[in-house]
């Protein structure tokens, strides 16, 4: 290999070492502004046509930025009541499974001391263990509503001068613009599969009496985002809810139907709903959401799909229009 080539091969190789570090050091900074733009993107497709009818665009921007607002409260509202309640249960669970560890070595033989100690601990020691002091919450309450003001700054400019900025390379504003209607075609579909598992899997839950049914919907909901990891960790959670709640078999009961549910939303109907005519590598998908999960934590692991969609979907020549991703047959899990 020449020596200019290997030159421009170490130069390419720390030019990305260096940003990926930027990015790892900069999360608080470029995580909302990557997060605001997957959503200006999902939204942008009923911004343009609203924008056609003869609504101005700043309405059409702080419309979207006021609904995904309602939202993303409306959703927490709905929800902190439950982690409440899951959060006060936590002493309760975690000794149960301690005190499953604890049949399971002395069936085997082993020694129970780890098994006892941990639950030497009081009820006091573990809600203390599990919820965040009130000081560590003020502590990162700035923090998160910075980050909440760049994604909703984001998410606003964004749409309102989404035509400017594709402007500016006019050779290419087709093929963003294509991109967009991917993105929110994906995005969009995929939302209403996952709401419809986590409804089915809150109607098992609520069947089966574990606790906090509304809790283990909004789980499968949010988790099946997160392609092939979300899943797995909803499994394993479920498993070991049911081996605290029942006996038998029916430990595995929980487990087993939220693993039917995905199977059936991941092999029929999202192929059916969201299309078969643009395929991602399953391993490139995986790592993907790996490297999102470990770049920016849980808003990574959101956004590495919608991202991997758009840059791929950019990719398409141009003659392909109006194109849309699914992931290929016989996977486990869409998301």
């Amino acid at each position: 290999m020449p020596r200019s080539a290997i030159a421009d091969l170490a130069l390419a190789t720390l030019a990305l070492i260096a940003s990926v570090a930027a990015l790892k050091f900069a999360q608080n900074l470029i995580a909302p502004i990557v997060l605001g733009i997957v959503f200006a993107v999902v939204l942008a497709p009923a911004v343009r046509i609203l924008t056609r009818i003869g609504v101005p665009a700043s309405v059409c921007a702080f419309g979207a930025l006021v609904l995904t607002g309602l939202g993303l409260a409306t959703a927490l509202a709905a929800i902190s009541p439950v982690i409440s309640q899951f959060l006060e249960e936590i002493p309760r669970l975690q000794f149960q499974v301690f005190q499953w560890i604890n049949s399971i070595t002395d069936a085997v033989g082993a020694s129970g001391s780890l098994g006892q100690n941990i639950t030497d601990l009081d009820g006091d020691e573990a809600m203390a263990a599990a919820i965040p002091s009130l000081l560590s919450a003020l502590w990162y309450a700035p923090n998160f509503m910075a980050q909440l003001l760049i994604f909703s700054g984001t998410l606003f400019f964004f749409l309102l001068t989404r035509d400017d900025l594709y402007g500016v390379i006019p050779s290419k504003a087709d093929d963003l613009r294509r991109a967009d209607r991917a993105v929110s075609h994906y995005f969009t579909t995929i939302a209403l599969i996952n709401a419809g598992l986590g409804l089915a899997v809150f109607a098992a839950t609520s069947l089966y009496n574990l606790p906090n049914p509304i809790l283990w919907g909004f789980a499968a909901f949010v988790l099946n985002f997160i392609l092939y990891l979300g899943p797995i960790s909803l499994i394993a959670a479920l498993f070991v809810s049911g081996g605290i709640e029942f006996q038998g078999v029916m430990i595995l009961a929980p487990a087993l139907t939220f693993l039917a549910f995905n199977l059936i939303e991941a092999q029929f109907v999202t192929p059916a709903l969201v299309g078969q005519r643009m395929h991602l590598n399953p391993l490139g998908v995986f790592l993907a959401i790996l490297f999102g999960l470990w770049l920016w934590g849980p808003i990574g692991g959101i956004v590495a799909l919608p991202v991997l969609v758009w840059v791929s979907a950019f990719a398409i020549p141009s003659e392909g229009t109006d194109r849309t991703l699914s992931a290929p047959k016989n996977q486990p899990q869409q998301s």
